[in-house]
């Protein structure tokens, strides 16, 4: 009995390692088949056609030339909307100058009188009365031509920094023109300030318009017929457009491409 078992085992295991083996090999060859199969099936595929290429290539650079020209177009109208926010600034920085001009000459004209002694009046409860009349309509005066500010009026009217109703009308002229020449310089300052800063936004708003102009050029060139054999070169060298010296037509340009700022005194 012993033999016999041992006989069975050594004659069938020989045979299931075989077809094991077979098994193996074949699961391995089906492995191989389905890993080469997808390079096989790319190989078969057809080349791309370099017409049907060439025309999508050509299609981006007409929307992306499109693109250019309304961002161009946009970026002229805003330059030239600074432009003129630059030009309103510059008159009134002009008009604030001229008006600090005129209050600096008066408060020189001023300036002798005041080493000169105040005239001797009657110190008199009327006269003090007068004198705060005349000081209060002379400030009022000066606030509606736009000299004083409410506050300082408010100090006017309350007696406060330096404001004093008893002394003479010609030292209070004297204290009320130093007061308006410092007003007007304020003004002036500010407005000049402000000038300053559209004049910024013109030169940046003129800068943008004359990058996107010669883009949009380069673009609409890239497109003309003489250079339709190669529109892929055109797409892959837009973003050096900007930096690229080309002729401008003149309905193009920005007018008033280069602005000085107002004189600052």
């Amino acid at each position: 009995m012993p033999q016999t078992v041992l006989y069975h085992f050594l004659t069938e295991v020989p045979e299931a390692a075989a077809i094991w083996s077979a098994l193996l090999l074949l699961a391995l060859g089906l492995l191989a088949v389905l890993v080469a199969r997808p390079e096989r099936d790319g190989a078969s595929d057809p080349a791309p056609d370099p017409a049907v290429e060439a025309a999508a290539r050509r299609a981006d650079l007409r929307r992306y030339a499109d693109e250019v020209a309304v961002a161009a177009a946009g970026a002229a109208q805003t330059a030239r909307r600074r432009r003129e926010q630059w030009v309103t600034a510059q008159d009134e920085a002009d008009r604030a100058w001229r008006a600090y001009d005129e209050a600096e000459a008066a408060a020189r004209r001023l300036a002798p009188a005041a080493a000169l002694p105040a005239p001797h009046t009657p110190r008199t409860p009327a006269e003090y009365a007068a004198r705060e009349r005349w000081l209060h309509h002379a400030a009022m005066t000066a606030h509606w031509r736009g000299d004083l500010s409410a506050r300082q009026l408010a100090d006017v009217l309350a007696h406060r920094n330096g404001w004093d109703p008893r002394r003479h009308p010609a030292e209070q002229e004297i204290v009320l023109a130093r007061a308006v020449r410092e007003s007007r310089r304020a003004a002036w300052a500010a407005t000049a300030e402000r000038e300053r800063r559209a004049w910024r936004d013109a030169e940046l708003a003129a800068e943008a318009a004359r990058t996107l102009s010669a883009e949009s050029y380069a673009a609409a060139t890239a497109l003309s017929p003489g250079r339709a054999e190669d529109p892929a070169a055109a797409v892959e060298g837009r973003d050096d457009a900007a930096t690229t010296r080309l002729p401008v037509p003149a309905s193009a340009a920005v007018p008033g491409a280069r602005w000085r700022p107002a004189r600052a005194g």
